[in-house]
């Protein structure tokens, strides 16, 4: 699989600042990213697909209600996120 514990304990240690810290905004949207560049990797390989596309899109929303959350609560740590994660907006 391609999403296996160490790589998550990874994400959740550079981004939720501890790798208990499962909860944390940051740790959450570093998390969806990688899925969602996993899935968009596998789009362009079987371009008919339409429960990973559904699932991607999804991803997608969960992760902008989640830097939506951040943006209302604390700008400047979604400013360093979102430069953190090369996303656009």
């Amino acid at each position: 699989m391609y999403l296996t514990a160490e790589k998550k304990q990874e994400i959740f240690e550079k981004y939720g600042k501890t790798v208990t810290n499962t909860g944390s905004t940051e740790g959450q949207v570093a998390l969806f990213s990688f899925r969602i560049s996993h899935l968009t990797e596998h789009l362009k390989v079987n371009k008919k697909d339409f429960g990973t596309q559904r699932a991607l899109i999804g991803l997608v929303g969960k992760r902008r209600a989640l830097l939506d959350y951040l943006k209302r609560k604390d700008i400047e740590r979604y400013r360093s996120l979102i430069k953190e994660l090369n996303l656009r907006k």
